[in-house]
């Protein structure tokens, strides 16, 4: 060994754990020579290789083991990951050391890897990984780099919060009082509002990690191991006051913060990008963290792949490099797997202080154990600080730590060795536990309800609570040695300067160019490289995102180029030529819409990064603005391309480009626009109502709906700051710029027989000049618009400027802004009642009575009356997969009977939900095969009703109260005829069981904002227990993500439910062994969904125990066999152990043909009893239709009732887009510019369903998800369900309709006369109503909101363009007029509305709206237009008597719809036809919904769609429509 192998502590035979021959704290200094064994040849120059006989053991394994691992015997070693990564550094450089190759790599049969390969010895040194990693290689050995290594050292730590509030929940009415109330905010933000009381989080916390050493964190939900674990990370962000001191090293927390990176927390959740693969993800990390310094030889991609490479190997996830990481909608890694990506990502980081929480949750016991043996590999290479909070840890997880912490209500209890926790619990007089794990016994020692006391010790003479508990900690000998401990520590921080100064030069050495004087490694553009590298490799492998984009850009640019086919340079075209540009500028514009979702959604991974010191938050803003334009250059050309040339617009390469070049930079400012109002709003519906108000300003002001100079003076300014406004009178000056537009003989007047001298005709086209048929293009766009055509480039100049402002708000505010960075929200309570009040005093009396007692209330009501027995035989299953079948279950049998505890185990992936889904027949895809029976017979259609399912996915109405959801699931699951006050009682038992008495009103809420994790599993249970199923309980994890306690109370209360005559089946993870006795069977299945056993497990687990010694797998007297018994079949990463497989051994068992026997018996057994039910009971509803529609109209309407930001983001739309119409058209005159702006205002109404749609579909995909999950315990039916959605919406569709109709009809000034007002207003309310019943029902044939939001553009645009305003109905090509103008809804809600607004309306021009032209010599102006008038001529002239002639085009309003062939006369047939339009959308919704149960398996997709979730209330598209 070298002297520098020697100074990184690393002992020659691998780092030792603690409780092994080697441990961690063994004097480092102490050389071992190394074993005549372990030296080999050597040749000065040769590069390692492997020998023939290690390349074939290699290769068996691949075969052997189907999975990927890359050893035969596989398991997390320590040893073996340790040897894999020496082997690593030496392959990475080409250099390695005879010695201490050897020492690693000796003949080990276990792992089937000779020790006596090939390689080399040179007298260069050794490249080693490790150093790199931590970031301070030097490739000389003279330049003597050490690594980083600092301990953590915390005195009078003390961290204050929030707490105290009692927050109710928010109504409808509420949120109006909000939304005036600026004080409050206002007061807020200057640190003047109501303060809530402050809570102590953490009080007086003292203690020293060194180097090298792992610290387990223990305490009960809400005792404050997360606020530990994020204050000793340094993230103190979101507290109100951290005191005490900490240090990390010599540093100070504020000094720490230039090292930011170095400590590091990795939360309980495992956020990534779930469309990059595991290579990608870690690839992207080691990007912005490569050291400066690469040793000879090497290469920066080298470099990174033999990184990636070394960490999958590591972690025994080397199968996994090209799967994407996934989450819970999209496919991809087990969550044990993305666990071990997250400690990879972490890893990555070097950092020298790590703080996981709670990181096993959802992993079986052997994966669990996998993992914290990973974390101790981390520690012992590194010699990391490393924190960790576990709950339900084993023994054998408890060993691999060196102190252990406990606290209990944020006071610390106790702190020290590992090894004598559990004795000095005992010694202050609580009662051994033999049988309980350490970290179970000490938390439940802090568990006012759990602890019980030895003989002679009792509350009044030990410690009872947290503060006696903390006090005798502060008494005790090891709070001395603790003292002792820390002043050692702190003198030697005074001794080791030359450490800390080669920690200080480490990090700065690792930095590359750019980056030296930032908390960041890598420089500003080396984090903006990688993350464009990043940012497109998501875009592209989000492929059906992009599909989808692209399809729908060119079917818009085909319906558009087609519908303006081939226009020609006429008055005819002008306008529609208008209308063509501003549609194709808004709906590139408005591509970007989804911008908005995504920054929102993507500010977790964002502030993960931020605290990894990944990169800064403006990198991936101005990184994300490149890769955009790149995708949408490419996306807007083909666009440019169909309809620039389908159209016929000025063909010359000059004005194409110009034309794609402005459309390309309105798309690029709204995407930073739309990016700036992602990084302000704190949640989506801030981020709609801003966007709402903002973008109906930009189309208002943008110069088309109506033009520059009609605006109202206080709006116009805002033209100058559009950059779609800028871009509109561009696109029209590039357009008609140089043209020349010939006038068409309608716009001629008078034109007709006889009227054919141009010199006495004047064409009507703004721009045009008496006695010539030529109008010069640029006159056109100066009269009508206000455009100057040389203003073009300057117009592009300032949307330039306003690119470059949006992107330098977009840096800063990403920087500067933090939201999302807290935890889990405030609970949030219903508002007290009588009812509620009497029940919660009640439900404390009874707690309090429990807890004198001690002893569990036996209640009486607790006798379930079940005696079916459910079987099944030969059980296989096979799913579709690409290319064929794939078998989830093979040969099954089990059976379940009333009164026994069945566990259901295996590892990660072994088929255990899908065995319980089928069972529960919940399954709607593969094929199923063999015999399911009850009581000897095929399961009626009661069977789902007569169980009950607490899945793994906590699914609940997020706006319920805890008793509402229970007393919901048990109106309509127990039978009709039990009272409902007995249902009642039933439901506070539960309540009482569950030890949900402090939240039994608090509102369920989400998992980012209301219950935890495991008070929602809980509230799962508590549906399913309330329901009283009469024949079976199937539980799938219910203890996954509790504590220890709360997972032993609640298997306790399943044992007392079996025993009370309930059958239940019920999977379980990492039991310990007091749990595991609970059970009565267990049925234990390998991957590929084999049985290994199915029987009893007996007391102290010796029949199971005796069926494994039986085949070779003898467990020790201290073993967890749960756990063993895992590791025994090979479920681990382990090998199994002997040499058959297990499956093999129990289809050859006498068990199992005993096991066919007795399903035999019980089949005949049973068969009678069956026959002799009342099969009239057997319905498949347990209530009758009339109390579903009731029940669950009334839990609907309280859900909207409870959904303030749905429904007041819904009315303010209404509110701001008819104010605004209405400001900008106030008080329209009777001129004959008015007349066309009148048009526009009806047609305002069509941007409803562009408003509606995302919002309805996404409330209707929620609330289905939901209906699915419950539909399949048949609870209610579809037909309910879509009831009560439909009137759920009806009062505030109602509501929305008024408030629009007011502020658009009245402001403008429309006729007040009822039978007009009242017309509208009907128009008004249909349009509502067809958008709210469109929505739902694209909502219910779409298998999530995604999908559903896809076809929002197509048939918001499809539907505005074709109803005859933006083209009218004589211009529209043949075939688009033959049908589609005619399917069209709004074709009859713009004929009914126009039509109703103009008819008889007298008009009088203005003079600047005349056509000034001379009669001929000798004529008056009367004489000479007669045969006009006769003709049936409109318009009228303002003097007969003279030659010079003022004509106004229109004298009614009856002459001006005319021309779009509508007629007043069936302005009620069209309303008529338009109500058939929601009563067809109805009637669909409702079958669409019935046989949907298909898309069950896609309930969970509710959520791609956060992404996009506005991605259509932004199609404002609509109007962008409005020409």
């Amino acid at each position: 060994m070298t002297e520098r192998d020697t100074e990184k502590g690393v002992p020659e035979g691998g780092l030792g754990v603690p409780g092994s021959t080697r441990d961690i704290n063994t004097n480092v200094n102490t050389v071992v020579a190394p074993s005549s064994k372990s030296t080999r040849p050597s040749s000065a120059t040769s590069v390692p290789t492997f020998s023939d006989v290690s390349e074939e053991q290699r290769e068996n394994a691949r075969h052997s083991n189907p999975n990927g691992f890359s050893r035969v015997n596989s398991g997390i070693s320590v040893e073996q990951a340790e040897a894999d990564f020496a082997e690593l550094q030496r392959e990475i450089s080409g250099l390695s050391r005879a010695s201490r190759v050897n020492s690693r790599r000796a003949d080990d049969p276990e792992k089937g890897i000779k020790g006596d390969t090939t390689g080399s010895d040179t007298s260069e040194d050794e490249f080693d990984l490790e150093q790199v990693l931590r970031g301070g290689l030097d490739a000389e050995r003279e330049a003597g780099i050490k690594p980083k290594h600092i301990g953590v050292y915390w005195d009078g730590l003390t961290v204050k919060g929030m707490g105290g509030m009692t927050n109710y929940v928010q109504t409808f009415p509420d949120a109006f009082v909000d939304f005036v109330d600026y004080w409050t905010p206002l007061m807020n933000l200057l640190g003047r509002g109501q303060k809530g009381v402050e809570a102590t989080l953490l009080d007086n916390f003292k203690g020293v990690v060194n180097p090298g050493e792992m610290v387990l964190v223990l305490g009960r939900p809400g005792s404050g191991c997360t606020t530990f674990l994020k204050s000793i990370a340094n993230q103190r962000w979101g507290y109100t006051g951290v005191t005490g001191e900490v240090l990390y090293g010599p540093f100070t927390h504020k000094q720490f913060k230039e090292y930011r990176g170095e400590a590091v927390y990795n939360q309980e959740d495992d956020i990534h990008h779930a469309t990059l693969n595991v290579e990608q993800t870690l690839g992207f990390a080691i990007d912005t963290k490569v050291p400066n310094k690469l040793p000879a030889g090497t290469n920066k991609a080298n470099f990174k792949r033999d990184v990636i490479t070394t960490l999958l190997k590591m972690f025994n996830i080397e199968h996994t490099r090209h799967t994407v990481v996934g989450d819970a909608l999209i496919r991809g890694v087990s969550g044990g797997e993305r666990k071990r990506v997250s400690i990879a990502e972490m890893m990555i980081t070097n950092a020298c202080v790590l703080s996981w929480d709670n990181s096993t949750r959802g992993l079986d016991a052997s994966t669990a154990l996998d993992f914290v043996k990973s974390l101790r590999i981390q520690t012992n290479l590194y010699k990391t600080s490393t924190f960790v909070s576990l709950y339900q840890a084993s023994e054998n997880i408890y060993k691999l730590f060196d102190k252990v912490l406990v606290i209990d209500s944020g006071k610390q209890v106790f702190f020290g060795p590992t090894t004598e926790a559990r004795g000095y619990f005992e010694g202050l007089g609580f009662l051994p536990r033999p049988r309980q794990t350490t970290p179970d016994y000490v938390t439940g020692c802090t568990d006012e309800f759990e602890r019980e006391y030895s003989d002679g010790y009792s509350p009044r003479n030990a410690p009872h609570n947290p503060e006696t508990l903390a006090a005798a900690f502060e008494k005790s000998k090891y709070a001395h040695q603790l003292q002792t401990e820390m002043a050692d520590y702190k003198a030697r921080l005074d001794m080791e300067t030359a450490k800390h100064e080669d920690f200080r030069v480490a990090v700065h050495e690792s930095k590359r160019r750019g980056a030296k004087r930032s908390v960041y490694s890598v420089g500003f553009h080396q984090q903006v490289w990688a993350l464009m590298k990043r940012q497109f490799v998501i875009k592209l492998q989000d492929k059906l995102g992009l599909t989808l984009s692209w399809i729908r850009s060119i079917v818009i640019a085909v319906v558009l180029g087609t519908l303006y086919l081939k226009l020609q340079d006429t008055s005819a075209s002008a306008f529609s030529k208008g209308g063509l540009l501003f549609i194709s500028l808004l709906f590139n514009a408005f591509q970007a819409f989804s911008e908005l979702g995504s920054t929102m959604t993507g500010r977790p991974i964002v502030n993960k990064h931020k605290a990894y010191a990944f990169h800064r938050p403006s990198a991936l803003w101005i990184a994300q603005i490149f890769v955009d334009t790149a995708f949408s250059a490419a996306q807007i050309l083909i666009f440019s391309i169909i309809v620039y040339f389908l159209t016929n617009l000025s063909r010359t390469a000059g004005h194409f480009f110009t034309f794609y070049l402005l459309i390309l930079v309105g798309n690029i400012a709204m995407t930073l626009y739309f990016r700036i109002i992602g990084c302000l709003s704190p949640d989506f519906d801030y981020a709609i109502k801003f966007a709402v108000v903002t973008v109906t300003l930009f189309i208002l002001t943008s110069g088309y709906l109506i033009q520059y100079q009609s605006q109202q003076v206080w709006l116009r300014w805002i033209f100058w700051i559009n950059a779609l406004g800028l871009s509109f009178a561009s696109l029209m000056a590039n357009e008609f710029g140089s043209s020349q537009i010939t006038c068409s003989a309608e716009s001629l007047i008078p034109s007709g027989p006889g009227y054919d001298d141009i010199q006495y005709q004047v064409c009507t086209l703004a721009g045009s000049k008496p006695g010539t048929v030529v109008v010069k293009g640029a006159d056109y766009i100066i009269d009508g618009f206000t455009y100057a055509p040389q203003d073009l480039w300057r117009n592009f100049g300032i949307i330039v400027s306003i690119i470059v402002f949006f992107l330098i708000m977009n840096v800063v505010l990403g920087e500067f802004v933090k939201y999302g960075m807290g935890g889990n929200q405030a609970k949030v309570f219903a508002r007290p009642n009588a009812e509620r009040t009497a029940l919660n005093e009640a439900l404390n009396n009874k707690k309090l009575q429990r807890q004198k007692s001690r002893v569990d209330d036996e209640d009486k009501a607790l006798k379930i009356e079940s005696t079916s027995i459910l079987t099944w035989e030969n059980l296989n299953y096979d799913v579709p997969v690409p290319g064929g079948t794939r078998r989830l279950l093979n040969n099954v049998f089990g059976y379940c009977k009333p009164g026994e505890l069945t566990a259901l185990m295996g590892a990660s992936g072994a088929g255990k939900t899908t065995l319980l889904d089928v069972l529960a027949a919940r399954k709607n895809i593969g094929v199923i095969h063999g015999d399911i029976f009850v009581d000897g017979s095929k399961p009626g259609k009661e069977f789902q009703r007569s169980t009950s399912y607490a899945e793994q996915l906590d699914m609940h109405d997020p706006t319920q109260t805890v008793r509402e959801a229970l007393r919901f699931s048990a109106d309509l699951r127990q039978p009709y005829e039990t009272p409902q006050s007995e249902k009642y009682t039933y439901v506070e038992e539960i309540i009482a069981l569950l030890e949900m008495e402090h939240i039994a009103d608090c509102i369920i809420g989400t998992p980012e904002a209301g219950l935890t994790v495991e008070q929602r599993k809980r509230v799962t249970i508590g549906v399913e227990l309330a329901a009283k199923p009469q024949l079976l309980l199937f539980l799938d994890e219910p203890t996954s993500g509790l504590d220890s306690q709360s997972a032993f109370n609640i298997v306790r209360f399943l044992k007392k439910l079996a025993a009370a005559g309930q059958a239940i089946l019920c999977t379980i993870h990492q039991p310990n062994a007091a749990l595991f006795e609970n059970f009565d069977r267990l049925l234990l299945l390998q991957r590929g969904g084999r049985c290994v056993y199915f029987g009893d497990i007996g007391k102290d687990a010796h029949v199971l125990r005796d069926y494994l010694a039986r085949h070779g797998a003898v467990a020790g007297p201290s073993d967890n066999i749960a756990e063993y018994m895992l590791e025994a079949i090979g479920a681990g990463s382990s090998a199994r152990v002997g040499n058959r497989d297990w499956a093999e051994i129990w289809d050859d068992s006498p068990e199992l043909a005993n096991i066919k026997d007795r399903i035999s018996q019980f089949t005949e057994s049973r068969r009678q009893a069956a026959a002799a039910i009342d099969t009239s009971l057997q319905r498949e509803y347990a209530s009758p239709l009339w109390h579903q529609i009731k029940t669950v109209v009334r839990r609907t309407n309280i859900s909207y009732w409870r959904s303030p930001n749905y429904l007041f983001t819904r009315v303010f739309n209404h509110i701001v887009i008819a104010l605004l119409t209405g400001l900008t058209y106030l008080q329209l005159d009777d001129s004959r510019s008015s007349l066309q702006y009148k048009v526009f205002v009806m047609f305002q109404i069509t941007v409803l369903p562009a408003l509606l749609l995302p919002q309805v579909e996404l409330m209707f995909v929620v609330k289905r998800a939901i209906f699915f999950r419950e539909q399949l315990s048949k609870m209610y039916s579809a037909f309910t369900f879509t009831l009560s959605m439909v009137i759920a919406e009806l009062p505030y569709s109602i509501l929305c309709s008024v408030l629009f109709f007011l502020l658009l009809y009245f402001i403008p000034g429309f006729q007040s006369e009822p039978s007009r007002a009242g017309y509208q207003y009907f128009m008004v309310l249909i349009t509502e109503l067809f958008a709210v019943s469109l929505g739902q029902l694209l909502a219910a044939i779409s298998p999530s909101a995604f999908v559903s939001s896809q076809y929002d553009p197509f048939i918001v645009i499809t539907f505005a363009l074709f109803c005859g305003v933006t083209i009218p109905y004589p211009q529209m090509p043949g075939f688009w007029k033959a049908w589609l103008y005619q399917l069209d809804p709004f074709t009859r809600l713009i004929s009914g509305t126009i039509t109703t607004a103009l008819h008889g309306l007298s008009v009088r021009c203005r003079t600047h709206e005349l056509n000034v032209f001379a009669a001929p010599p000798g004529e008056t102006c009367g004489s000479y237009m007669e045969n006009f008038f006769a003709a049936g001529g409109s318009g009228y002239l303002v003097n007969n008597d003279t030659s010079n002639c003022e004509y106004c085009a229109y004298s009614l309003g009856d002459q001006f719809y005319g021309a779009f062939q509508y007629t007043f006369d069936t302005r009620w047939r069209d309303l008529g036809i338009f109500i058939v339009f929601v009563a067809s959308n109805t009637i669909i919704l409702f079958t669409a919904v019935s046989p949907c149960a298909f898309l069950s398996e896609f309930s969970p997709g509710v959520g791609h769609t956060l992404t996009n979730l506005p991605l259509l209330d932004a199609f404002l598209e609509l109007e962008p429509t409005m020409s």
